[in-house]
């Protein structure tokens, strides 16, 4: 979507919609380069519409988030 210098600061506002087929606008600040902004973006979009081109981690990060609900911590 956008990446904006915000100071000596990067941030990205990107859009999206969700679940229900409602559109949201959010953002993230706080990157020290250009580059870590664009893939920070680049992976998100790739979260958001669920293909399959992301990495395994962040393939593993939405599953651990999804599996947590649902599973009872062990001791």
């Amino acid at each position: 979507m956008a990446v904006y210098k915000d100071g000596n600061k990067w941030r990205v506002i990107y859009h999206y919609t969700n679940w229900k087929g409602e559109k949201k606008q959010t953002q993230k600040r706080g990157f020290a380069t250009k580059k870590e902004a664009q893939a920070w973006e680049r992976e998100i979009m790739l979260k958001q519409q669920t293909k399959l081109d992301m990495t395994f981690a962040s393939f593993f990060e939405i599953y651990e988030q999804d599996k947590k609900k649902r599973l009872k911590e062990n001791t």
